[in-house]
């Protein structure tokens, strides 16, 4: 049977973070105890052990994560300084914040059944660093943090999809700016292909994921995303 784990991916602006929400306040609606584990990390500084997160109903993450490796990676590896890390370093650094996270918090969720919306993953590196640098994938799959979430592939891997101007536009509008080295126009361009590619919806349902793109351009609105996000996670629900 596939789990209730629920990865969210795409493009920075996509509405990634509109699909989790959506999922999130579903689960609140049908009285389930949930853990925003991204609010748990900042405020706490660390995961909570296996044993406390077990008391949740429904679990909300995101990659990178919010403490230790992930903390680093988005303060310092990613942010567009004249320190430049290598794609491999990314590539080793995500792992490692990846199967923390998977160790601490996904595997036993996902063995105890429980609900997991997640923003990013594994989808991410696979995508993102043999842009920045030329990496082959077997290297990325062969990482220890990536090998482990493959095992643990998402019973449904939602790709939000838009067009690159779309979200260049998206991200100069907000108000807290990640200042991130891949917010640039041609980047997204090269990802954007790579996330609506067959390679990598195959690859997922090669290891029993459920493949849904979900397009949110304009002009479909926020909350359109969202009803539509939950009629999608509830059709996959119906059909387990």
């Amino acid at each position: 049977m596939k789990s209730n784990f629920v990865m969210v991916d795409g493009l920075d602006g996509s509405g990634k973070g509109t699909i989790v929400d959506a999922l999130q306040k579903w689960a609140e609606l049908k009285g389930m105890k949930v853990l925003d584990l991204r609010s748990y990390c900042r405020e706490n500084g660390t995961f909570p052990e296996p044993e406390e997160a077990l008391q949740y109903d429904a679990i909300v993450s995101a990659e990178p994560t919010f403490c230790f490796v992930g903390k680093a990676i988005r303060e310092e590896l990613i942010r567009a300084t004249d320190r430049k890390y290598s794609a491999m370093t990314l590539a080793q650094a995500f792992s490692l914040d990846r199967e923390i996270l998977y160790k601490r918090v996904i595997i036993p969720a996902i063995k105890a059944g429980k609900y997991v919306f997640q923003e990013r993953g594994i989808s991410s590196s696979l995508v993102y660093q043999p842009v920045q640098e030329r990496i082959q994938l077997s290297e990325l799959l062969r990482l220890a943090g990536n090998k482990t979430a493959m095992q643990f592939a998402p019973g449904l891997f939602i790709v939000a999809t838009v067009k690159p101007e779309t979200v260049i536009k998206r991200l100069g509008t907000r108000q807290k700016k990640d200042y991130s080295i891949f917010d640039n126009l041609e980047f997204q361009r090269n990802i954007d292909s790579r996330f609506r590619s067959d390679w990598l919806r195959q690859l997922f349902e090669q290891h029993g994921s459920k493949v849904i793109y979900l397009d949110t351009e304009e002009p479909k609105t926020p909350d359109d995303t969202q009803k539509e996000a939950v009629k999608l996670f509830e059709g996959f629900l119906d059909q387990k």
